[in-house]
């Protein structure tokens, strides 16, 4: 049984990739593609001192989606059963990939999973959320915190202990443990969408056909940075492909997402206050 993976990068910090890197080779992955959109080769040296790591140099900045899509096309070509596709910043211990496979192979109708995903000092990330309104959007962007705090408790489902396991429909895109015979039915990452919500998107691709799960038993750590909250320029990336993403699935009338985010906060126990 083969298991991948994927980071892709981008003027990536060579110790924050080396770190990420040692984490991952502790692991039984048979290969790990790094998809570089940077504007020159220089992550290439520090990718040649991993024997089971590969490097593509993508020679452009083609986006976070598609270039996890050229490294999952490597993937495919060696038949990888599985692929895990993360961010640099993400670190994790030896036993993690293990229990995650051994959970997959239980589980047939498990597609996608990911584990409970927490800071560096151990505070719990919210990376399971509902399935986005525009208005979710627009409320934690730019509503004040005391007009968006019920808002962003129920779409972020922060109101949750997050300590069970729950087929939820979107999972943040810093580690996403796919079953490779999934992707071949649904597809790859939609590559319209530059950055940001191709997590999103394929989660929700998945969602429709297989489960997509949230399984705490085991953890991961991520250093999020919440670039597009600190960056105009990011933020406006953010913006234009969130647009496009309406424009696909819906604004207003989204049947799909209606349907799915009533199914997780039932599931949830969720009461309005």
């Amino acid at each position: 049984m083969i298991v991948t993976a994927s980071i892709v990068t981008y003027k990536t910090n060579t110790d924050e990739l080396s770190k990420c890197l040692s984490s991952i080779l502790c692991s039984p992955i048979f290969r790990i593609f790094i998809s570089d959109n940077s504007p020159n080769d220089d992550l290439r040296r520090i990718c040649k001192q991993y024997d089971r790591v590969e490097y593509i140099f993508n020679n452009a900045n083609i986006g976070y989606g598609a270039g996890h899509n050229v490294a999952i096309r490597y993937a495919m070509k060696i038949k990888s059963c599985y692929h895990l596709v993360l961010n640099s910043d993400v670190y994790f211990e030896p036993t993690i990939i293990g229990k995650i496979t051994d959970y997959m192979e239980n589980n047939e109708n498990v597609a996608q999973l990911q584990p409970k995903i927490t800071y560096p000092d151990g505070t719990l990330q919210l990376a399971q959320r509902l399935l986005p309104t525009p208005f979710n959007l627009i409320s934690r962007r730019f509503l004040p915190n005391s007009l968006s705090r019920m808002l962003n408790s129920k779409y972020t489902l922060s109101f949750w202990d997050h300590n069970c396991t729950v087929n939820i429909p979107y999972h943040q895109g810093s580690f996403m443990f796919f079953r490779m015979d999934a992707l071949n039915r649904v597809g790859l990452f939609d590559e319209r969408f530059f950055m940001y919500p191709e997590d999103i998107d394929i989660t929700r691709r998945m969602h429709k056909y297989f489960k997509t799960i949230y399984w705490p038993k085991v953890s991961i750590v991520h250093n999020h940075r919440a670039e597009s909250y600190q960056s105009t320029k990011l933020l406006v990336i953010h913006i234009i492909n969130m647009i496009k993403y309406f424009n696909k699935w819906g604004w207003i009338v989204d049947r799909e997402r209606s349907r799915w985010n009533n199914q997780v906060l039932q599931a949830l126990g969720y009461k309005k206050k």
